[in-house]
């Protein structure tokens, strides 16, 4: 199926108003980041997440002021949400430290929620689920996705150095930590939390762009052993448009997936969706742009070896062939004329 017969869009034209771009979103998020931080989950700061359900509407303020009460000088900590379908009018409550965690203190914040919400007159509840992580247990669950991410990084550079050429490794490393960068400075934005569902999407983004990647790059490694007169920016272009058509379905497809949890996943899988979606157009522009800019920074925007030794080559042909006629000329016998 061809989406686009016969095009021949110049990508490269624009990488560096799409480097600028790029580099704009980053030190966004990077400012983002220094300035608010990245909320990080249960998983990974440790806590204790409580998911109560009313019978009656109630709204988020009156919880929260119910919590104040109980938790003197950390009530500005506790983070107080809706939760799943707001027809159910549940909420979530989040208290980010508990404590030792050993013996029954595990279960002592749970139930000082409980109790809050009971005497600040909000109305029937019941407890819908809790889930409890020390800290730990937060910071062993950071360290590990930190280095699950780091390795598969390195992992990638290995394969594609081995698989193509060590600029190309380069390239598809370069794109993928752009996709992180870019990632997390949208997480920054919408202020997220990083949790485990979140890492696992990042890690799936990140085999997705690659695998995009590794389809321009054979299209490339083929089209240079044919086009060998032409320069780097032709071949790559002309590999780029080669393969449009399939990285658009490719793409389009899994983005219809990610924007269906997005909107009808609920609230647990919607950090997930939503870095899923903003990973596969991201991975999509690096893999089309980015990767392929960096092979051009790297090995140069001219001709292959090939195509500039044979201007080279050509030309000695022309010259010694030149050469010979003069000689061949003079070589050919002159008829005498004979005086009659």
């Amino acid at each position: 199926m061809h989406i686009f017969r016969d095009a021949n869009f110049d990508f490269l034209r624009y990488r560096w108003h799409a480097i600028a771009l790029s580099w704009i979103i980053i030190l966004a998020g990077a400012v983002t980041l220094w300035t608010k931080g990245i909320p990080l989950g249960i998983e990974f700061a440790g806590g204790t997440a409580v998911i109560v359900e009313f019978t009656e509407n109630v709204a988020v303020k009156q919880v929260r002021a119910a919590l104040d009460k109980s938790f003197p000088g950390g009530g500005e900590n506790l983070v107080v949400q809706t939760f799943g379908d707001p027809s159910r009018r549940q909420m979530m409550i989040r208290v980010p430290h508990v404590g030792a965690e050993q013996g029954t203190s595990l279960s002592q914040t749970k139930q000082q929620v409980v109790d809050a919400l009971t005497k600040g007159s909000v109305g029937a509840f019941s407890e819908k689920g809790t889930q409890i992580v020390g800290p730990a247990v937060g910071q062993e669950l950071r360290s590990k996705g930190l280095a699950a991410t780091v390795l598969s990084l390195l992992g990638i550079l290995a394969y594609l150095a081995f698989r193509f050429q060590f600029s190309f490794g380069v390239g598809a490393v370069v794109a993928t930590i752009h996709d992180l960068l870019i990632t997390l400075a949208f997480l920054a934005f919408f202020r997220y939390d990083m949790s485990l569902n979140v890492v696992a999407a990042i890690l799936t983004m990140t085999g997705y762009s690659t695998n995009d990647t590794i389809v321009i790059f054979d299209r490339i490694r083929e089209n240079l052993r044919g086009m060998r007169r032409d320069s780097m920016n032709t071949v790559i272009n002309a590999s780029v448009n080669q393969t449009l058509s399939r990285t658009i379905i490719t793409a389009g497809t899994a983005l219809l997936t990610a924007l269906a949890l997005f909107f009808f996943g609920g609230e647990v899988l919607h950090g997930f969706a939503f870095t899923m979606v903003v990973g596969i157009i991201t991975g999509t522009y690096s893999s089309v742009i980015v990767a392929a800019a960096v092979v051009t920074f790297w090995r140069g925007v001219g001709p292959t070896r090939a195509a500039a030794q044979a201007p080279a080559v050509a030309g000695a042909v022309a010259s010694s062939g030149a050469s010979q006629q003069p000689t061949r000329k003079s070589a050919k016998p002159q008829r005498k004329v004979r005086a009659s």
